[in-house]
């Protein structure tokens, strides 16, 4: 089942700001909450969809990677997006309103870093999607304390300076300064015991690898999101997010612009002249292409569909063929006799013009000198 817009799961215009956003959800969340609406079926899955585009919009890379490629963004994340009917009404504020009053300090300070990596694709890859295999070097769990930092055994205790919330508040005059817990330094916790394997951090260096898929019709700048794929938080935070940059690599026929292909292909003058069938090359194999007789070098022509297909819309680019006369070469004597005698026959027609341009500008070179003369 295809998946409804979040902007319009919300009710908001695509420019909506983060303020809009907020307003949005919490008006939306308190109506369809399942705690509100108990044995509502759709209730809990409208709750559902509009928590999943909250959680997408709010974001700024999220919302950014949406705008640019759709649900098809978060393809590979779904079961990240999935709806727990336990939640509560605690939530949805602690949502909304967590930035503003410093509720989930302790959670994004704890919240492991987002890790990039470079891929490089052949542009028959970029097109049609592959599946990559890549290895990360990057920050997991220590498996040893579970990732709590304590040795086996013991346990981490609340910091009793900050309440765990990792910020202490500080009185000057009328106003209240936050700044981070000098005893715990903004971790929420004090390890008495720390883990001998990790040193207290939570987490160890290692290297993983995974199985990236990528979709058909990215190109270069482009990125995928892995939610969760990033460096472990410490002392058991969450995990960052993976962001994997797309380089595509050029190509020894085709250059892409969008959704469109181009390539130049060569022709004889015969051909040119008198027109015919040939063969060019396109991404799915041979295709056949009909040159006109009398066909100027430069002339463009296009293939409607033989191009790359819209990662975002769906819409398939077309391929562009651009014609270039060539001159021959290494031409043997019969060959030069022949060109003469067609040379004669050109200059021995009066009054028939088989080079039209060549005759337009030699004619206006003769007018410019004319008129320097006069």
């Amino acid at each position: 089942m295809a998946k409804s817009d979040y902007y319009a799961s919300l009710g908001i215009s695509k420019n909506a700001s983060e303020r809009e956003i907020k307003k949005a959800y919490k008006r939306l969340a308190v109506k369809f909450h399942p705690d509100r609406n108990p044995g509502n079926a759709q209730a809990e899955s409208k709750f559902k969809e509009i928590k999943e585009a909250y959680e997408i919009l709010i974001d700024s890379k999220k919302r950014a990677a949406y705008d640019q490629y759709g649900h098809t963004a978060f393809d590979q994340n779904t079961s990240h997006t999935e709806f727990t009917s336990s939640a509560d009404f605690s939530d949805i504020f602690g949502d909304v309103f967590g930035d503003i009053f410093g509720n989930n300090k302790r959670t994004r300070n704890n919240r492991g870093s987002d890790l990039q990596y470079n891929i490089s694709l052949s542009l028959e890859e970029a097109v049609r999607g592959i599946i990559k295999e890549v290895r990360i070097p990057t920050l997991e769990r220590c498996n040893v304390c579970s990732g709590n930092g304590a040795q086996p055994g013991t346990t981490p205790k609340t910091c009793s300076t900050c309440n765990g919330q990792g910020q202490i508040q500080m009185r000057q005059g009328f106003f209240a300064v936050q700044q981070t817990c000098p005893t715990c330094r903004g971790k929420c916790k004090i390890i008495k015991y720390p883990c001998r394997y990790c040193f207290g951090q939570g987490r160890v260096e290692k290297a993983k690898k995974l199985s990236v898929r990528i979709p058909a019709g990215v190109d270069n700048g482009d990125k995928i999101r892995l939610s969760g794929e990033g460096e472990a938080g410490v002392l058991g935070g969450t995990k960052g997010d993976l962001y994997v940059q797309i380089s595509v690599k050029e190509h020894p026929i085709f250059k892409r612009e969008e959704n469109n292909l181009y390539c130049e292909v060569p022709i004889n003058f015969t051909m040119a002249a008198l027109g015919g069938d040939i063969e060019v090359p396109a991404l799915d194999g041979r295709v056949k292409l009909r040159i006109p007789s009398e066909t100027q070098t430069g002339r463009l022509f296009r293939m409607r569909g033989k191009g790359v297909k819209s990662i975002r819309s769906g819409y398939q680019g077309d391929l562009l063929c651009r014609v270039v006369v060539e001159t021959p070469v290494k031409l043997n004597e019969r060959q030069k006799y022949l060109l003469k005698e067609l040379g004669l026959s050109f200059s021995s027609h009066s009054g028939i013009n088989n080079s039209p341009r060549s005759k337009s500008f030699f004619d206006g070179v003769k007018k410019f000198f004319d008129g320097l003369t006069n």
